[in-house]
């Protein structure tokens, strides 16, 4: 005998649980993808890979890039200066990269930078693509970048690595 799609006592717990929801209601919400743990996987973004360029590197640490990219620390160990350059705040990259790394969006830190620029501290240059910030990276010296994990290659190398809360989805090569 073939089992309910929603038994009574499916819906009693979900009732329980959502402060007397109708039956309606527990349904929709199972059909959230949000609410759905199976769905969830599908969604998973690639990581974002720290970029630096050919030469002796080190693993930096999430902290260091944090402070890179918000212009706290401006020079590398070998007192050389640090160019970081970012992808534009509508790029789906940059908002994951804030996100994850800095734990706000780009229009958050809009406040940050302004308040900023009036210490003489200006934001890292934008660069339009994924591709032209590989190319910058690969031939600026103490440039430093991000890419989708998937992407870098040998021109550059990765200095770090971010990951999403939930995890990365692999990448399709």
């Amino acid at each position: 005998m073939p089992q309910p799609l929603l038994t009574l006592s499916f819906h009693r717990a979900c009732t329980r649980i959502h402060k007397r929801l109708p039956l309606w209601a527990c349904v929709l919400a199972l059909w959230q993808p949000q609410w759905q743990p199976w769905a969830r996987s599908a969604e998973l973004e690639p990581a974002i890979a720290v970029i630096v360029g050919p030469g002796p590197t080190q693993v930096l640490p999430q902290s260091m890039v944090a402070g890179i990219f918000l212009r706290k620390r401006q020079f590398w160990d070998n007192r050389s200066p640090i160019v970081p350059v970012n992808l534009p705040a509508s790029h789906a990259l940059r908002r994951n990269f804030s996100l994850w790394l800095l734990k706000r969006t780009p229009e958050d830190l809009q406040d940050y930078w302004n308040d900023r620029y009036f210490h003489g501290v200006l934001p890292p240059p934008v660069l339009a693509s994924e591709e032209a910030m590989i190319r910058f990276v690969a031939v600026t010296p103490g440039a430093i970048g991000y890419v989708s994990a998937c992407l870098v290659d040998k021109r550059v190398l990765q200095a770090a690595l971010i990951v999403s809360p939930e995890g990365a989805a692999p990448c399709a090569r």
